[in-house]
């Protein structure tokens, strides 16, 4: 169980990794502002700071999900559990408000969310 938990919450970091770069590196790129329902290049260019600093938010909580899991691993199963827990917790937690930013969020927020809830279950039980 543990290692389809591991899984999961690797899965979990890795996106959130992913959306760092989205929106702290390559959020002024069409693809990426279109991705995310930004209406033309200027209104990029403006969010572009808040954009860059909730990609930093998204980046520490995959890096505390995956150092949870190297400490797990490690033997520090207490501390890497409660770390893991902790970290996908605010995950799960941070999808749920995005869905309360109108109906077209729920996707956005449904893989947001999904993996590391999955990953918190499991980890649960581990």
């Amino acid at each position: 169980m543990a290692i389809i938990a591991s899984i999961f919450v690797a899965l979990a970091a890795l996106l959130h990794g992913y959306i760092f770069l989205m929106e702290s590196v390559w959020w002024t790129r069409p693809a990426t502002w279109k991705r995310f329902g930004v209406a033309d290049q200027a209104t990029a260019d403006t969010t572009k700071p808040m954009a860059y600093n909730q990609g930093f938010y998204n980046l520490f909580l995959g890096l505390g999900a995956a150092i949870g899991l190297v400490l797990y691993w490690a033997g520090a199963v207490t501390v890497g559990t409660t770390l893991v827990l902790f970290t996908t917790a605010c995950m799960v937690l941070a999808a749920a408000v995005l869905t309360t930013t109108g109906r077209g969020y729920w996707r956005p927020a449904l893989i947001q969310g999904t993996l590391p809830l999955i990953g918190f279950v499991l980890f649960l039980f581990a």
